[in-house]
């Protein structure tokens, strides 16, 4: 009896942990692995504001890519449902910005919280929470559509095994998340329940699997989904991590963007830093298809660099650092009138901060429904769109945008 008392103590002594750090604002996560049901992977538990009210959010990953959620009010302070939970898993790390400890369990049924009294006593030494760890600070934090413990973070080396991620990948983290959210912001442009998705130029592919992960996992559709990319050993690599993650809908294609025709007419093109023109192919592609959304952030605007013949802006073409920084604008604003005029509205978007890259400008079009090319506004898109062209160059037959 003595051995089993210990057991409880050793999972209240971890869920008042987990609920202390979580209402002083110190938890980041806690990580639930080998879990005793065999259709969960594992299980990640963080902070969630709801309507004011204070939640520890639980995500399950199921063995076949779905993820459920349950939240668990912290209002009243009691450990039970959360000790149910613990009993269900045989290793546990919880990760606060005080410090780590770990729980395991042994199949002999031996339990340890290794580095538990530290935490505590750095728990109840801190006074008062944090200003840059507020509850509003944690749910500012948990807007990220994606967490790190995704299983294709793991395996693309964005994040370890616990879910946490890695120094030099906190801005490929925070850029996968941001075009998460601006996809978010047009879903309702796309079609419900099954969609087709082409990444073209999708080189290591960091959002074809973040994408297909947001809408088959999160999202719970049906999705095909093609990255193509000239580099062989490149969509080896992609292919052969999204079977090992069971990514059936993920295909990536050794292809020319230029030529490529998809199985299915794709409803979104997305890209990624197509390189210079690369980028002009993506949209050629995405407007013979006429698919409904166009996301692309485009990378070094050479093209217009070397043609621009416009003498009235001499006074800033004859700098070469402000005449690069020129043509990357106009090139990019040449791209979107070109998407007006092919029946697209329009906006460019900041990607990520431009402390973080200079390459951060979001292309993102969503097609007008019934469409008139020959309306008087799609003739005024288009007069728009020749007149910009012939201003910055007097021989357009270079310019692929």
């Amino acid at each position: 009896m003595l051995h089993n008392d210990t057991q409880i103590d050793i999972r209240e002594k971890l869920a008042s942990l987990i609920i202390l750090s979580a209402t002083k604002g110190f938890l980041k996560k806690a990580v639930f692995s080998k879990p005793a049901n065999t259709e969960i992977k594992k299980m990640v538990m963080s902070v969630k504001v709801i309507s004011d009210n204070l939640f520890l959010q639980a995500e399950y990953f199921k063995t076949d890519n779905k993820a459920i959620h349950k939240n668990i009010s912290l209002s009243d302070g009691d450990t039970s449902e959360l000790i149910g939970i613990i009993e269900s898993f045989s290793q546990i790390n919880l990760i606060s910005t005080l410090g780590e400890c770990e729980y395991k369990r042994a199949s002999s049924g031996k339990e340890v919280l290794i580095g538990g009294d530290k935490l505590i006593a750095k728990l109840h030494g801190a006074s008062k929470v944090l200003p840059q760890l507020s509850t509003s600070g944690n749910n500012r934090e948990k807007k990220y559509i994606l967490n790190g413990s995704e299983p294709f973070l793991m395996h693309l080396g964005v994040s370890d095994k616990n879910g946490r991620i890695y120094d030099k990948k906190q801005s490929k983290f925070r850029q996968i998340n941001r075009f998460l959210e601006l996809i978010r912001d047009i879903e309702d442009k796309l079609p419900k329940d099954e969609i087709t998705i082409c990444d073209l130029c999708c080189g290591k592919s960091y959002l074809s699997f973040a994408v297909y992960h947001y809408f088959s996992v999160i999202k719970n559709y049906k999705v095909n989904m093609y990255g193509v990319d000239l580099k062989s050993d490149v969509i080896e690599h992609c292919s052969a991590t999204a079977k090992a993650l069971g990514f059936d809908g993920l295909e990536f294609i050794c292809a020319n963007v230029s030529t490529y025709q998809p199985p299915k007419t794709p409803s979104m093109v997305i890209s990624l830093h197509a390189c210079d023109i690369a980028t002009d192919f993506v949209l050629d592609k995405a407007i013979e298809w006429q698919v409904d959304v166009i996301m692309s952030t485009p990378c070094c605007h050479h093209e217009l660099n070397r043609a621009i013949d416009a003498p009235e802006l001499s006074f800033i073409t004859d700098y070469s650092m402000l005449r690069q920084k020129l043509c990357d604008a106009a090139t990019d604003a040449l791209r979107l009138c070109r998407l007006e005029a092919e029946g697209y509205m329009t906006v460019a978007l900041e990607l990520i901060d431009p402390d973080e890259t200079p390459k951060n400008v979001m292309l993102r079009a969503v097609r007008k429904k019934g469409f008139n090319k020959e309306s008087e506004a799609a003739r005024a898109a288009r007069k728009k769109y020749e007149s910009a062209k012939n201003f910055l160059c007097s021989d357009t037959s270079g310019l692929h945008c």
